[in-house]
């Protein structure tokens, strides 16, 4: 019997998980990750971390398995509280639940596995992995989930052949209804309640409140910038080669305050983010206002009407060296390297046409259609068909 220590949350895809590994005769040992503990940025009563740790006591209960809880509160401040500080202030927006992935749950949670004697960790997450034999060597493939509605192969586009070599994902060949189904078929607690929402494993947080425990807030412009302005009606450049073209078109819009009028104030640029619409406060307006740049240095955010304002899109974007992260290290790109790809720039996006391009900096990132809110600290992740190959920060 291998062992398999689960990650249990409390909600019903690692409940069903860890049914189907007790189904499957691995010995399942269930820990529930502690990772926060300061409720003043929590909103009260959605998903408080110890409601979590009790239905998922009760899960294991009825599934026959040990239980116990481990408190990572202590790494998860130092590895995501304080990078998503940190990034807020240079003006770009983290992803806290890819580096929770990478950093958490698929390493020190996986090295307290590990001393616990386990052969696996496993999550309940909706995505797949096989194992394909290069040059005599096992190489691990992270697939997406069978549920297209529900696939997460994006948060775990940080991980690495060694992490993937210890994983196991029970549910991704499932869809979410067929798991509440053999949830509630087996009595789980779990069968009905409702998927959190918040930021891995802390709950649901008012995200302003989070962030002003150390970002102090601070009166700024909101600017609106008209969708004729000359910015966009630059002649496009004829090029020497491709890389100055990609650069060109990877190169964002630098505003300043004469680009526009002055329509609000805002409590601080580093709260906001690309292609925000929400907690501007500013009416009349022919169409809603979408973020379209912070200037985090000057405190001043440019806003743009409309969702197809020309300042939210563009087509090409680029990763540093060594923000770029290959899951499948065998096809790496070299320099000069070019590899046509699909991609997407955030959760749940639909795959999108794209080619990569390897130059001596880094990596870019070239679309077929332009994207809307291209965002800096984001994580672009490339796929070829459902296999998620690599990954990168936008810079």
């Amino acid at each position: 019997m291998k062992r398999v220590v689960i990650g249990l949350s409390g909600g019903v895809d690692s409940s069903v998980a860890a049914y189907l590994l007790k189904e499957a005769g691995y010995e399942v040992i269930g820990l529930f990750m502690k990772n926060w503990h300061d409720d003043s940025v929590t909103i009260s009563n959605e998903c408080p971390w110890l409601e979590d740790s009790n239905d998922a006591m009760m899960v294991a209960e009825k599934l026959g398995i040990p239980f116990q809880t481990v408190d990572l509160s202590k790494e998860y401040k130092e590895r995501i509280v304080d990078y998503m500080f940190n990034e807020y202030e240079k003006g770009r927006t983290p992803n806290p639940d890819v580096l929770c992935n990478r950093e958490i749950k698929f390493d020190v949670f996986l090295k307290i596995a590990m001393s616990l004697g386990a052969d696996y960790v496993a999550t309940g997450h909706y995505c797949r992995k096989d194992t394909v034999i290069k040059e005599g060597k096992e190489v691990y493939r992270l697939l997406a989930g069978k549920d297209v509605n529900k696939d997460q192969s994006y948060f775990l586009c940080q991980l690495s052949q060694e992490q993937l070599s210890k994983t196991l994902f029970p549910i991704g060949e499932l869809t979410k209804p067929e798991v509440r189904k053999i949830a509630a078929e087996n009595d789980l607690i779990t069968a009905d309640k409702k998927d959190s929402q918040g930021l891995c494993f802390i709950g649901k947080v008012r995200l302003p409140e989070f962030l002003q425990q150390k970002l102090k807030p601070k009166e700024g412009l909101i600017i609106e910038v008209p969708s004729e302005n000359n910015h966009y009606k630059k002649e496009i450049p004829s090029f020497k080669d491709k890389e100055e073209e990609l650069e060109y078109f990877a190169s964002k819009h630098s505003y300043n305050t004469s680009d526009g009028k002055v329509v609000g104030k805002h409590q601080g640029a580093h709260y906001f983010t690309k292609g925000q619409r929400k907690g501007l406060s500013v009416g009349g307006t022919a169409e809603p206002l979408f973020v379209i740049d912070t200037d985090v240095e000057h405190n001043i955010i440019y806003t743009g009407q409309g969702k197809n304002h020309p300042g939210l899109y563009r087509r090409t974007l680029f990763v540093n060296n060594d923000e770029l992260h290959w899951v499948r290290e065998d096809l790496a790109l070299k320099l000069d390297g070019v590899l046509k790809v699909k991609a997407r720039i955030r959760y749940r996006q639909p795959l999108q046409e794209a080619i990569l391009y390897k130059v001596d900096a880094g990596l870019y990132v070239d679309f077929d259609q332009k994207q809307s809110a291209i965002t800096e600290g984001q994580f672009v992740a490339f796929y070829l068909d459902d296999e998620l190959i690599g990954s990168g920060v936008i810079s």
